[in-house]
């Protein structure tokens, strides 16, 4: 039987261990993880919390292009020769996070083989994230988009992972990642509410039953 390519890696224990080139720092909510236009110098990897990549263009107009949860990697452009970063990463929660420098990063990658096989498995499951956005952008109602950025930030589907219950997100926010207005993402969030998908209590409470947008809907 083939074996799993991660079996028995703990991506989080290995990185949180003391050593050259690596090192553990907290952000407080809305805290400034890198900026873009920053050097691009090193990898992050997301212990605890969540995080946003926001792009600003020149002209000023802004747009969310990711939401990270815990084991998920960013700014690793930086090992494919980008100079700058191009986007900014921002603590949406309180976050601890892993910095490993650019060349111990090249060096785990070809010194560690389960921490690469890992590495590249995140690099693969974000290569089809982008496709699905692509084509639910192309493709999908802007309801049917909102719920499943809402899916995904509860991390429905994620083995061991789902958190029915997600941190206080914006209307401002969740309209530039679904790409429409905030008063259509009101009447979309009102609607579920009535129907049964989410409530609000003390946060928000994403169920399984939202999925019935996106195969009925």
């Amino acid at each position: 039987m083939a074996r799993k390519p991660t079996a028995g890696f703990d991506a989080k224990a290995f990185l949180t261990k003391a050593s050259t080139g690596r090192s553990v720092a907290a952000y407080r909510k809305k805290h400034v993880i890198f900026a873009q236009g920053d050097p691009a110098d090193a990898v992050f990897y997301l212990e605890k919390g969540q995080v946003t990549l926001t792009v600003v263009s020149d002209r000023g107009k802004s747009g969310v292009v990711a939401m990270l949860g815990p084991g998920d990697f960013f700014g690793e452009g930086c090992l494919a020769g980008q100079p700058l970063r191009i986007a900014t990463a921002a603590a949406m929660t309180e976050v601890s996070v892993v910095r490993v420098e650019r060349q111990a990063m090249i060096g785990l990658l070809h010194e560690r083989s389960l921490f690469s096989e890992r590495f590249m498995a995140h690099l693969l499951a974000r290569n089809v994230r982008i496709e699905e956005d692509l084509v639910d952008q192309l493709f999908n109602s802007s309801e049917k988009r909102l719920a499943r950025v809402l899916l995904l930030l509860a991390r429905f589907g994620k083995e061991g992972a789902t958190e029915p219950m997600i941190p206080k997100v914006s209307q401002e926010v969740l309209a530039e990642m679904v790409g429409t207005t905030r008063p259509r993402i009101s009447g979309f969030m009102n609607k579920f509410r009535k129907l049964g998908f989410i409530e609000y209590n003390g946060g928000l409470h994403i169920h399984s039953s939202l999925l019935n947008v996106l195969l009925h809907g």
